[in-house]
C-alpha cells in the first residue's frame, strides 16, 4: 500500500551515519540546541549526485500535501478496518507515537479543521496526476460525502 519512491535514499543517509539530530546530521546539519538547522554540503552533494542533478518545481505546500496524504489515507485505512477503535485513539497514537505535530491535533482532527471533503479533492488531483497511492479510503471519501465529522459537529 505505501508504494512509491526510493528507499534508498534513507538507506544510504543511515548507513553514513546521518541520523538526525542525535548525530548532529541528517538532511539538516545541527550545531548545537539553539542553532538553527542547515542543509550542509556533504548533503546537498549526495541529494544531487542521487537525483543526478535533477531539481523540482513543487511548491512546499504541495509537498506537505503529498505527504500528508499518504498519512492521513493509512491512518484511515486503520479506522475503516477497524485497527483503530475510534479516531481520537488514532490521533493520540500518532501524536504520541510517530509525532505527528500535536498543534494539528493528529490526522483526523487536522481533517476536520481542513475539511475532509476539501482534502479528499486534493487527494483525488494527486490520484489523478501522481497514481493510485493517493486515492483516498471508501471511508474518508463517505465523510467528504456527507460532511460528517469525526470528533463530533
Amino acid at each position: 500500500r505505501m508504494g512509491g519512491g526510493d528507499l534508498s535514499l534513507l538507506s544510504n543517509m543511515v548507513e553514513k551515519g546521518w541520523l538526525g539530530k542525535k548525530s548532529n546530521q541528517g538532511f539538516f546539519t545541527y550545531s548545537g540546541k539553539k542553532g538553527k538547522p542547515s542543509i550542509g554540503p556533504e548533503v546537498t552533494a549526495y541529494l544531487k549526485d542521487f537525483t543526478g542533478g535533477n531539481t523540482s518545481d513543487l511548491s512546499e505546500t504541495d509537498i506537505q500535501n503529498r505527504v500528508v496524504a499518504r498519512l492521513v489515507n493509512e491512518a484511515a485505512m486503520c479506522l475503516q478496518d477497524e485497527i483503530i477503535e475510534n479516531p481520537v485513539c488514532g490521533d493520540i497514537g500518532l501524536v504520541f507515537g510517530i509525532g505527528f505535530a500535536p498543534f494539528r491535533g493528529g490526522v483526523f482532527r487536522y481533517l476536520d479543521s481542513v475539511g475532509t471533503s476539501s482534502f479528499v479533492d486534493t487527494m483525488n488531483g494527486y490520484a489523478e496526476t501522481k497514481g493510485q497511492q493517493f486515492e483516498p479510503v471508501q471511508l474518508l471519501k463517505d465523510y467528504a460525502a456527507s460532511g460528517k465529522k469525526f470528533h463530533g459537529n
